[in-house]
């Protein structure tokens, strides 16, 4: 038997292939960053809390904490320090309200990172990493090369990078901070309910809608399709542009979909696009933010298309990129009783079988109306 000879790559090619990812992963990619992680000590604030210093707020620092807040960008801290004397100093300084999931101890930044994006729930190649200290940034960028670091003199520059640039600013980016406040008191919640999760997650009280998208919604629906990456089915970014066109077409359908509950409202957290013939409905892309995951929605829009399919007797299909980002959107279809029927250039197609709908969790209460908004 002759065994097939191997390809081995040269060092230059690896080098090359590595240069090319890393060029992918770091590429000036508009507004990509939904948190940037601070250290403290020669960063936020200039010297040194441990050595019994009154550390003073670093010139710029409070007015780019402002902006990029009402940019929808988050704040998070990774430090070397005492968590105590940290969090006393931060409410001293009026800045306390700012941070989210704050990681400060003795351990690495690169762990710290780590459960930041854990804790919030957002990939870490969303992260900024902002340290005066070139061994903690490289220590990061080696653990994990995705982030991006900067070096804390960038401070007055900073906001004006493409990374912390959004094309939109919409209710929900202005309003961010607050939504994973009130998510952190659902967990909280949660955590001390003594019942099963069924039961805490129907005292939520929740309203999924489902509308046509409006001219209102689209930059918003925009900013979905860049920031979420986990329950999505192709990966496309659409431009606000783009969706208008699909909106007003009559060949397409593009959905909207929002949650509130008895806490706040989550905002537009999903949506849909399809074509629609007469015969075959084609989910173009489907989407839902990973927020909701834990509420039993990954699957709320899917069901709902569905429903509105069967209703109209047409064939459903849908288009999908399988990535290792997005198997939780994949494994949702096949649950749902999607099944792969062609693949072309990489795009699987599924089509459901419509006999065997999925039902809503019933502490759900879906408002829409299939004949009016399909």
């Amino acid at each position: 038997m002759v065994l097939p000879r191997l390809q081995v790559q040269s060092r230059t090619d690896i080098n090359r292939d590595v240069m090319t990812l890393m060029s992918k992963l770091l590429s000036p990619h508009p507004g990509r960053i939904k948190c940037l992680v601070w250290d403290l000590d020669h960063t936020l604030w200039d010297g040194v809390l441990a050595e019994g210093d009154m550390p003073q707020l670093r010139p710029g620092v409070r007015t780019l904490l402002s902006t990029l807040d009402e940019r929808g960008i988050l704040h998070s801290i990774a430090s070397k320090n005492d968590p105590t004397q940290a969090l006393i100093r931060l409410r001293e300084l009026q800045l306390d309200h700012y941070f989210l999931a704050p990681q400060i101890s003795w351990g690495t930044k690169s762990e710290a990172l780590a459960r930041i994006a854990k804790e919030l729930g957002i990939g870490i190649d969303s992260l900024a990493f902002l340290d005066d200290q070139p061994y903690e940034r490289d220590e990061v960028a080696f653990s994990h090369p995705e982030v991006l670091c900067l070096d804390a003199g960038q401070i007055d520059t900073l906001a004006a990078m493409p990374e912390f640039t959004p094309r939109f600013i919409t209710d929900e980016s202005a309003r961010r901070r607050q939504m994973y406040r009130e998510d952190a008191q659902r967990r909280e919640i949660e955590a001390s309910f003594a019942g099963p999760k069924e039961e805490f997650l129907a005292s939520l009280d929740m309203v999924f809608t489902v509308t046509h998208a409006d001219e209102h919604d689209l930059q918003r629906l925009e900013e979905l399709t860049a920031r979420t990456n986990q329950l999505n089915t192709t990966g496309r970014v659409y431009s606000y542009e783009e969706l208008d066109c699909f909106r007003r077409s009559p060949g397409h359908v593009l959905l909207a979909a929002a949650l509130d509950d008895r806490y706040g409202s989550y905002g537009k957290i999903g949506m849909a696009l399809m074509e629609i013939g007469s015969e075959v409905w084609n989910i173009k892309l489907l989407l839902m933010s990973c927020r909701v995951i834990s509420r039993g929605l990954g699957s709320g829009l899917l069901i709902h298309i569905m429903r509105a399919a069967r209703a109209h007797g047409v064939v459903l299909r849908s288009e999908i990129i399988p990535t290792e980002r997005n198997r939780l959107m994949y494994a949702t279809y096949r649950l749902a009783g999607f099944t792969k029927v062609n693949c072309i250039d990489g795009v699987e197609i599924l089509q459901a079988e419509l006999a065997r709908t999925t039902a809503l969790p019933t502490y759900i209460e879906l408002r829409c109306d299939c004949e009016t908004v399909i």
